[in-house]
């Protein structure tokens, strides 16, 4: 509970209490402050009315109100909420040495790896998987949250006893102003590949955004790159910091040798002159330059090299993250994220290195989100798998056969067919399946939600699976 006057000196209103800071109509209760901020699609102006019925006492807005309440009046409502939330919640990232990542693939990665190995009592986690340390584990819906609320979490990470927080940093975050007037010790960009089109609508656009974030930098912090992305030299002339890189040529941690297996991957690696052995629980390519970000941002932090190569085979792999699950012996499930091309290609090459006998993909593309990704993602799933099932993936608004279509747009192939409703698509391709096969089933990973128009409906693809297995058993 702050005083209004507190937040702003000279607003004249002493005798006006804020509980709490809100930019949701729908979620404001009795006392708190609503922001009228501004999205691509709604202006929260324009919910007013509907937040003063819910309780509000005091808005912040761009404009001048004729409803008989106390309000704010500014230049930019995005602009000020940062500052706003910032100043109500004490100034929590002052408390705080922020490590962030973003990048179109790896960010949820990196950043619970990071978290893993520095400990959760030290360190806590914010991004896709959530709100996590050693106290709590709460469901964000926000891969980098609204500003109202992710003040809210630094101050619980920082009552928690947290000293550190690793956390993803989207594009639409710095797009939306969410990490205004934030600050970062270390600062990774994993890579960068098209996607987000539909908020940036040019991948120019889309870069520029992913660069704030070693523009974040503080000037004895860290900025973490990848030598081996394309868009490497147009990202690293606005790091600030020391410029740590990680690739396979001319970089601080050198990739000088990777053996794949189906449970682990041997690495060699080069550091300062000299070579390292290191062996990872994570798999794939893709996750040997995850985890060398990983390594570089703890090396950054002054941890002792020796000490993370040894704790790195105790890593918990990320759930939803080629995430192989162990309910079959005759086959192999693995449950991931996958929604770009460059992430399916990555995953198909890992898969392939397993020599199974077929490769069955469930997949589909999610609405409101970019459609000129669809045709060549499609096109890679095709090519790659034996055969794919077509479904639904968080439509929103768009026809979910507009969206297949889409996606099948680009190939002539036709092992494939449509099942609309996921659980059914899934359960067929556990039915389908036979002795060394791999069933990828992609898209969602851990996701608890299906988004379909603004709803938010319950469902989770492992739910699916662990329900079909446990049926299967008392058939049998």
């Amino acid at each position: 509970m702050k005083k209004l006057i507190d937040l702003y000196p000279n607003c004249g209103y002493k005798d006006v209490l804020v509980k709490d800071i809100k930019i949701n109509s729908k979620e404001v209760e009795e006392g708190d402050l609503f922001v009228c901020i501004k999205g691509v699609t709604v202006d929260r102006h324009d919910y007013i009315k509907d937040a003063i019925k819910n309780g509000a006492v005091v808005l912040i807005t761009d404009r001048d109100i004729l409803e008989d309440i106390p309000y704010i009046k500014v230049a930019n409502t995005n602009l000020e909420l940062p500052k706003l939330a910032r100043k109500f919640y004490g100034y929590p990232d002052k408390s705080l040495e922020l490590i962030g990542v973003t990048g179109t693939n790896g960010k949820t990665t990196v950043a619970s790896i990071i978290q893993d190995l520095m400990g959760n009592d030290i360190c806590g986690y914010l991004g896709t998987s959530g709100i996590i340390c050693h106290n709590f584990n709460e469901y964000i819906r926000n891969t980098t949250p609204d500003t109202d609320i992710l003040y809210k979490y630094f101050q619980k990470f920082v009552i928690s006893g947290c000293k550190y927080v690793s956390m993803e940093a989207s594009s639409e975050a710095f797009y939306f102003h969410r990490l205004d007037n934030i600050k970062f010790k270390v600062g990774i960009i994993t890579n960068i590949t098209e996607d987000h089109l539909n908020t940036h609508k040019t991948l120019k656009n889309y870069i520029s955004c992913k660069e704030m974030l070693v523009k974040k930098v503080k000037d004895n912090g860290y900025s973490i790159l990848n030598v081996d992305d394309i868009h490497y030299e147009e990202v690293v002339k606005y790091a600030k910091g020391t410029i740590l890189t990680y690739g396979k040529n001319n970089a601080t941690l050198e990739i000088v040798k990777c053996k794949y297996y189906s449970d682990k991957t041997i690495i060699k690696l080069k550091y300062h002159n000299k070579l390292y052995k290191v062996i990872s629980p994570l798999l794939g390519e893709f996750n040997v330059y995850n985890l060398c970000a990983v390594i570089l941002a703890l090396l950054a932090l002054n941890y002792n090299i020796d000490y993370i190569i040894k704790r790195i085979p105790l890593i918990n792999r990320p759930l939803g993250r080629v995430e192989f699950l162990k309910f079959s012996e005759d086959y192999q499930i693995v449950l991931d994220y996958a929604h770009t091309p460059d992430a399916f290609s990555n995953l198909y090459k890992l898969l392939k290195n397993l020599k199974p006998k077929r490769i069955i993909t469930v997949t589909g593309s999610a609405g409101g989100r970019e459609i000129e990704k669809r045709g060549p993602m499609g096109k890679i799933i095709l090519e790659n798998s034996d055969h794919v099932i077509f479904t639904t993936d968080d439509p929103r608004f768009e026809s979910v056969e507009n969206i297949i279509k889409d996606l099948v747009s680009k190939s002539n192939k036709s092992n494939y067919e449509i099942i609309i409703d996921r659980k059914m698509a899934i359960n067929k391709a556990l039915s389908i399946a036979k002795k060394g096969d791999i069933i990828l089933i992609a898209g969602k990973g851990r996701d608890n939600y299906m988004a379909i128009k603004d709803k938010y409906i319950p469902y989770n693809d492992y739910e699916v699976i662990s329900e079909y297995f446990e049926k299967d058993k008392v058939n049998n």
